[in-house]
């Protein structure tokens, strides 16, 4: 089953791109598949009821609408990206019990 992934920055464009594209091959490794949808920031709360997971390169204080949420912005970092990483898989593999 593919999971949806809400992929946000302030612009939607650059930082998310790298972002899910980080996801989506640690995914495909770990084998399982997801779909990545960029967006902004200020449009997570009208979009992210239809998805599995946001991440985020920011913080995010507004409505996820009971979709979990991890912030990604390590994934750019590059510190504490394994953790965030496995953090994203195990929100993804516990919504499947």
């Amino acid at each position: 089953m593919t999971k949806h992934i809400l992929v946000a920055c302030g612009n939607g464009i650059a930082t998310s791109t790298v972002v899910a594209t980080k996801i989506k091959e640690y995914l495909k490794e770990n084998g399982i598949d997801a779909d990545t949808t960029q967006t902004r920031l200020t449009e997570v709360s009208s979009k992210v009821a239809n998805y599995d997971l946001l991440v985020t390169t920011g913080q995010f204080s507004g409505d996820t609408h009971g979709t979990p949420y991890v912030l990604g912005l390590s994934l750019l970092t590059g510190i504490g990206a394994e953790k965030t990483l496995a953090d994203i898989k195990a929100a993804l593999v516990n919504q499947e019990v």
